[in-house]
């Protein structure tokens, strides 16, 4: 069997999107997406999905995109690519509880080819909660261990420690939450390989709207007041500070004359910053700002 043209990689991922987009109306139940399909001039276009009205979700997006064109220079030079076309297509979310005791939540999957043949896979998942509980930094790692397991025994503790230096605010010394998985550049061998990691970036896809489906639902109704609600907001100033410091997604989108409403969709509803801030001794807010670090095995963390 050959293996699937970037045409049908693009259309696959489109119907992801549907999909994605469909669970979190359903885990929300008052909100909607609104649709946004645009092109881009250099060749290509996308379809962007906002969230608006919702009960649980105070602002979120589900983007798919199709892009195709010369390779900028800059681009070239940064990945040591030869010179050709190259042809991207993926799908990307970031959601923004109006709860603080609801995570924030991230996920990528996207195919990358060039004419001259050059082509691979890249993605994940991650979690950014604004406080830090064990169990569900538990559940949501065990999620993504079993996904990874269904395709490659090494694929979890090589993606995690991935995701582990890849958000890292480097500034601030943190990781920018507990992490999840990421992996980029994951290029096939063979046609039977090739239909596997895609496959897998699926799984991952599938597995989005499962796993925040589950945290919407168990901890939208806990209580909280204007203390969690100021930590959300400084924590969300550190979600922008990635994001415009150090997301390569973000930095990829731009230099290639990407849509720039499509590439900041990611950014929260307000955030804030505090000069000197720093959390109580002892509180909750302590213990998260202190577990934002590397190499925290989260499936058998205990406080």
């Amino acid at each position: 069997m050959a293996r699937k043209t970037k045409e049908e990689i693009a259309a696959i991922y489109q119907k992801m999107q549907d999909y994605i987009c469909q669970e979190l109306t359903i885990s929300d139940g008052d909100g909607k997406f609104v649709e946004d399909k645009w092109e881009r001039e250099l060749g290509g276009g996308g379809r962007t999905r906002t969230f608006s009205g919702g009960k649980i979700i105070a602002k979120g997006g589900v983007a798919f995109s199709a892009v195709y064109g010369p390779t900028p220079d800059k681009i070239l030079k940064k990945l040591n690519l030869d010179k050709a076309e190259f042809f991207a297509t993926g799908v990307s979310i970031v959601l923004h509880p109006a709860s603080p005791m609801v995570p924030i939540i991230h996920m990528n999957i996207r195919y990358f080819e060039m004419e001259n043949g050059v082509h691979w896979f890249g993605g994940g998942i991650d979690l950014t909660p604004h406080y830090i509980v064990p169990e569900d930094a538990q559940h949501f790692h065990q999620e993504v261990k079993e996904v990874c397991g269904n395709y490659d025994s090494t694929y979890y503790r090589k993606f995690k420690s991935w995701a582990d230096d890849y958000f890292y605010l480097k500034h601030r010394d943190e990781t920018r939450g507990i992490g999840g998985i990421f992996y980029d550049r994951l290029s096939a061998d063979s046609e039977d390989h090739f239909e596997q990691i895609l496959e897998f970036s699926l799984a991952i896809g599938r597995l989005f709207p499962k796993v925040y489906g589950h945290f919407m639902k168990k901890n939208n109704s806990l209580p909280y007041g204007e203390k969690e609600k100021t930590w959300q907001n400084l924590r969300r100033g550190r979600y922008v500070e990635f994001n415009l410091l150090w997301d390569a997604g973000t930095k990829f989108g731009l230099e290639t004359n990407g849509r720039t409403e499509s590439i900041l969709l990611s950014m929260p509803p307000l955030a804030s910053w505090e000069y000197m801030q720093s959390p109580t001794e002892g509180s909750e807010e302590a213990f998260t700002q202190q577990h934002l670090r590397k190499g925290i095995d989260w499936l058998s963390f205990e406080r």
